[in-house]
């Protein structure tokens, strides 16, 4: 091997010479300098290394979002491991799912679950079981806590496995996408010069990241944690999003992630003003879409344009809007953006051929962040690829005549009535702007003239009576082709969302069919 590409390396080389320096703090009071995070994963990685595990060995972690967690994380990949988080909403079925799926030599879950976590590892195989609780407790850290705090780091190629991470299975049963240590460095300096991150050393005054995303997801570990590492910027982290919380906070931070679910409870604070954002430099979001309602709001409220960004488990990010530049010109609401660098993103129809700009088609993508495969699935990875090397995402958009992306939704979602294709995002752009409504969801569901018949399902705003269905379906009638119109429209409460705040659009398929 000529050259280490250890993603910790990566890290650990960026990190502040003055390694006293806070690299994490909490609310609660807690402080973690760089040596910390250097001396403390050291431990945890002389632990892993100590258990005589396979090479490529999987780290399988289901616990509550801690400084610690994130230790175990850069441990495993300073042990040469793979690691693999799993979504903390995860119960019995899914976890056994996983466990037997990706065979993990090691599961990590929260002490509470022990009992039913064990069982399910060790009938799967798994040659550890360790706990680690969100207030520094379990037999991880106790372990560990016998072991030396330096470790040389095990040196990984760039084609080497670094984490596998599952996807959501809104549709269907998960799959392990498996992220080499190439995969999330080439994104990590893509996003830290895309973005404009600023080093400590750097206008005398480096970036400070407020953390209240979770970290079993690409958002809050591999796109927050990864650029905080990197910049070598202190994060202040937050169990959990709490809006009061994160008001609180936003005086001493200049940069802040969130999904749209966060924005629109920000908004929802009478605290939230231009004056606790003073400080601020960048507000990203992404995960699941932005109403320009949100979009528009928050600029108004704060004086900051949110800064919207694309990216899927496979890819990491792929699209962002612009950081640099007049921000309420360069960064739309409505669109993802533009490609990164090193990323090549093309549409193509149905016959594969590129689409113009403004025809809907099909997203594919190619580059350095774009992962291996399947685990375990070489047939499913095959069929995700095409012939010249792109990934399918599923997703459907187009570009418009400046190369920005707009999503129109997943090729999954899309709806054929009629013999005709009906984008439901479309359809939900048009909902969204009509009185009365908070927001929308179209669906397709079987119909035995036209195969799939258009529905809407519609969440009213607070305190306004929802419109009904007759005005719903005449206001698109004046807007929309008549194939494209709901035959019916349903009034719900809220949305069925997973936890990165994506719609599942399943579960109201087998509501309204």
């Amino acid at each position: 091997m000529t050259q280490d590409a250890n993603l910790y390396r990566l890290f650990a080389e960026r990190f502040p010479a003055d390694k006293s320096a806070c690299a994490i703090e909490t609310p609660e009071g807690l402080y973690y300098s760089w040596g910390d995070l250097e001396h403390a994963s050291a431990r945890i990685a002389n632990l892993l290394a100590s258990l005589d595990l396979t090479p490529g060995a999987r780290v399988a972690v289901q616990v509550e979002k801690s400084p610690e967690a994130l230790l175990l994380y850069l441990a495993t990949l300073r042990a040469g491991y793979v690691y693999l988080p799993l979504n903390t909403a995860y119960r019995e079925g899914e976890i056994a799912y996983f466990v037997e799926n990706a065979e993990p030599d090691v599961v990590v879950c929260s002490p509470s679950n022990f009992g039913w976590v064990s069982k399910i590892a060790f009938t799967n195989g798994a040659k550890h079981v360790f706990t680690l609780g969100d207030d520094r407790t379990g037999s991880l850290l106790e372990r560990a806590a016998w072991f030396g705090d330096t470790f040389e780091t095990v040196p990984r190629a760039p084609d080497d496995l670094a984490a596998i991470l599952y996807t959501s299975g809104t549709t269907g049963r998960s799959k392990g996408a498996m992220l080499s240590h190439g995969n999330l460095a080439s994104n990590t300096r893509v996003l830290h010069a895309f973005w404009g991150w600023r080093e400590p050393q750097a206008e005398g005054r480096g970036d400070v990241l407020l953390h209240a995303l979770p970290i079993f997801h690409v958002h809050g570990l591999f796109v927050a944690s990864h650029a905080a590492l990197y910049s070598g910027s202190k994060m202040i982290w937050l169990s959990k999003f709490d809006a009061r919380e994160v008001l609180h906070q936003l005086p001493r931070a200049t940069v802040f992630m969130g999904v749209p679910t966060y924005y629109v409870r920000l908004l929802a604070e009478p605290g939230l003003n231009r004056d606790v954002c003073r400080h601020m430099r960048l507000f990203i979001s992404g995960s699941a879409p932005l109403l320009r309602e949100t979009f528009d709001a928050f600029s108004e409220r704060t004086g900051h344009t949110i800064l919207e960004r694309y990216g899927m488990s496979e890819t990491v990010m792929l699209v962002s809007n612009p950081y640099h530049g007049d921000a309420a010109k360069v960064r739309r609401a409505g669109t993802v953006g533009v490609p990164l660098p090193e990323v090549t993103v093309r549409v193509v129809g149905d016959d594969g051929q590129p689409s113009a700009d403004g025809d809907i088609g099909h997203i594919q993508v190619k580059g350095p962040n774009v992962f291996a495969g399947y685990w375990r699935m070489p047939e499913k990875t095959a069929e995700e690829f095409t012939g010249d090397g792109f990934f399918k995402t599923g997703d459907v958009g187009k570009f418009d005549e400046d190369g920005y992306v707009h999503i129109v939704g997943r090729s999954k979602d899309l709806i054929i009535s009629g013999g005709y294709n009906v984008y439901p995002k479309e359809i939900e752009g048009f909902i969204d702007e009509m009185d009365g409504v908070a927001e929308s969801a179209v669906i397709g569901v079987p119909h035995p003239d036209f195969g799939e018949a258009v529905v809407a399902v519609i969440v009213p705003r607070a305190g306004v009576p929802a419109p009904d269905e007759r005005t719903v379906i005449d206001a698109l009638k004046q807007r929309i082709a008549n194939f494209k119109v709901p035959k019916r429209v349903h009034v719900v409460t809220e949305l069925p969302r997973n936890t990165m705040g994506k719609v599942q659009k399943n579960l109201l398929r087998d509501r309204f069919k």
